[in-house]
């Protein structure tokens, strides 16, 4: 069957030269393209199967205002507001003790900006560690491909300095100060690994 292009020209195929070799694609299963939350929501159902721990992303209070029905098998949501602000991403339970803990992915390089963290999460941090809860952020550096356990008192400490100026905290400060998590295929987001460290500390 003969093929033509829409102006009437005569489809002819390119046939690629006999002495050039086509080279495989080259394939990357780094984080096999996940988004940072699909990482940790991985990650915690692992731990789930697996019967280590009960940790969920915490769903988010919605309002729906407007409901559009193109049939009735089918709804589409046209409008809805948020209830109310949203607290942390992640809460749960692990060997007895109450997790709760944000994700926060940044590009830069340099630093991890403190706009990224809003009041109303922090001072729910702060009633999550007035009642022993383990407490914490997870800082996710995409371009470098790091993950780090950032510590609720120590995030209060650089949030505090805020007033005096501080509008992020220096790549530098995690790497000599706060815990690397493993990234690896299962878990995914190894952070329990460093859950452990923060408990035998306690003890």
């Amino acid at each position: 069957m003969a093929l033509n292009y829409p102006n009437g020209q005569r489809y002819q195929s390119v046939k690629a030269p006999q002495n050039k070799k086509v080279l495989p694609k080259t394939q990357s299963f780094a984080n096999r393209g996940m988004t940072f939350e699909q990482m940790i929501n991985e990650s915690n159902d692992y731990y789930l199967a697996k019967g280590i721990a009960v940790i969920h992303k915490k769903p988010t209070p919605v309002q729906i205002v407007k409901v559009d029905y193109p049939k009735r098998s089918a709804a589409t949501i046209k409008e809805a507001y948020f209830k109310q602000a949203s607290t942390t991403d992640y809460n749960g339970v692990y060997q007895g003790r109450y997790l709760d803990f944000e994700a926060k992915e940044t590009r830069n390089k340099t630093s991890f900006p403190l706009s990224n963290i809003h009041q109303h999460q922090i001072e729910h941090m702060q009633q999550c560690l007035s009642q022993q809860g383990l407490v914490f952020l997870l800082v996710y550096f995409s371009t470098l491909k790091e993950c780090y356990l950032l510590e609720a008192q120590d995030l209060l400490v650089w949030w505090n300095q805020k007033e005096t100026g501080k509008k992020s905290i220096p790549y530098s400060y995690f790497q000599e100060h706060v815990a690397l998590v493993p990234i690896r295929i299962s878990p995914r987001i190894a952070y329990l690994e460093i859950i452990d460290k923060m408990l035998d500390r306690r003890l």
